[in-house]
């Protein structure tokens, strides 16, 4: 099959779940069919707008409750772990994550009586010290229930890691990396940590699939969920399972190899040097996009959404060169602390740099960016008005206030915009 790149990008589009504006009213099974569809659902805390798996639920299904995220998770849909990062994942895939978990636990329970000083405390076996504080941690757990690490008050000079985490938290997440514990719930957004036998009593590590059979499943998941996929997308995609075991020549091998089977097919892009890879259940999607592109919605992306996640992807895909500037200092920010793509038209066409005011009420655009080659419309400022308008009253902040714009004769048509919506 060849497809042209307009093509390509609008199948990698739909099969990320980001089509029409959404009609119906959603429901919480929705929530779950997305994260499906894409396979994760990357955690991050930033909240100077909603939080950012709120943000990618949002791009896809419109407006809705967003305490159906956590129900989810409470009663067993998903649960957490990493893929790309820590993610919220669909409950059917613990058996292929249990296997990381596994391979975790025996680092961690390896060689008690000595400890293995290399590296930092996420890879490398826990010391006499840190041991005692595991198993207390676990036994007050076992004993008490489940915790939250804020439960333990922290000991003046006793932080640890990467962000200075007490050392009972540091016993927490080792736990939980070996499964031993597991994410039972959240409580304003902080992790409730049990024994995975109370959570999902069912679970037994025989479940587990091979690390060989795993991959597979993966690289499948991940060549699906990304609609169209060159090689090096596809551990990229999910980082902690496939890219640190498996170099680029193993997942071309794989590719291959699943290709033969007709679990994948082999395709040609218009401008892409390398061959790229289509799931076989994406085969119905791609012959209706060859036939005629779908209406895709405009909507704002979060920096951690898996459309964009891998940048390199992202710009070969759509032109857009995309950095997230929170850990930039301020000064050398060039599009702001938290700045959101914009999708317009199936294009990636700027980004805009928001705060959610929430006692205000009130959603400040404080820099919107377009980019280079993109043509001022009516069309492009009425369906931003409209996007933005939308996300602002989702978020409980109607009044809108918009800064600045670049180039700057795009600010007064959308503020227009704005007036004529909210007038109607």
């Amino acid at each position: 099959m060849e497809l042209s790149h307009n093509e390509a990008k609008h199948i990698m589009l739909i099969a990320q779940g980001i089509q029409d504006t959404p009609q119906a009213p959603v429901e919480r099974s929705d929530l779950l069919e997305a994260i499906r569809r894409m396979g994760l659902l990357q955690i991050d805390t930033i909240s100077v707008v909603a939080r950012s798996p709120y943000l990618v639920l949002r791009s896809r299904l419109g407006d809705y409750p967003m305490h159906w995220l956590e129900e989810l998770l409470a009663e067993g849909h998903l649960f957490e772990y990493w893929s790309h990062a820590a993610c919220f994942l669909p409950r059917e895939d613990f058996a292929l994550y249990s296997r990381l978990m596994i391979e975790y636990e025996e680092r961690l329970t390896a060689s008690r009586d000595k400890a293995d000083e290399g590296g930092g405390w996420w890879s490398r076996m826990p010391n006499a010290e840190e041991r005692v504080v595991i198993d207390r941690v676990l036994e007050r757990i076992r004993v008490e229930g489940a915790v939250r690490s804020a439960e333990f008050e922290r000991e003046e000079g006793k932080g640890g890691g990467w962000w200075n985490w007490k050392p009972e938290k540091l016993a927490l997440e080792r736990l939980f990396n070996a499964g031993t514990l597991v994410i039972a719930r959240r409580e304003g957004f902080q992790r409730v940590y049990d024994l995975r036998e109370r959570v999902l009593p069912e679970w037994d590590d025989t479940q587990s699939f091979s690390r060989e059979v795993g991959t597979r499943q993966m690289i499948l998941k991940a060549v699906k969920a990304l609609g169209v996929a060159q090689a090096n997308w596809v551990p990229a995609y999910f980082p902690d399972y496939l890219r640190k075991r498996n170099g680029k020549k193993g997942i071309v091998q794989h590719l291959e190899a699943l290709a033969k089977e007709g679990l994948l097919l082999t395709v040609s892009v218009e401008g892409w040097a390398e061959p790229a890879y289509v799931h076989h259940e994406n085969l119905n999607t791609a012959k209706q996009v060859t036939e005629g592109m779908r209406s895709i919605a405009t909507t704002l992306l979060s920096p951690f959404d898996p459309l964009i996640s891998d940048r390199a992807r992202a710009e070969k895909v759509f032109d857009f060169f995309y950095r997230i500037e929170v850990y930039t200092p301020a000064p050398k920010r060039r599009y702001g602390y938290f700045s959101l793509p914009i999708l317009y038209q199936g294009e990636l066409v700027g980004r805009l740099d928001a705060k959610a005011h929430r006692k205000e009420g009130r959603f400040e655009v404080r820099n919107l960016h377009l980019e280079p080659r993109v043509t001022i419309t009516e069309g492009l400022a009425t369906a931003l008005a409209e996007t933005v308008i939308g996300f602002a009253n989702w978020h409980g902040t109607p009044e809108i206030t918009v800064l600045h714009s670049d180039p700057p004769e795009f600010l007064p048509r959308l503020q227009s915009a704005l007036k004529a919506l909210r007038a109607d």
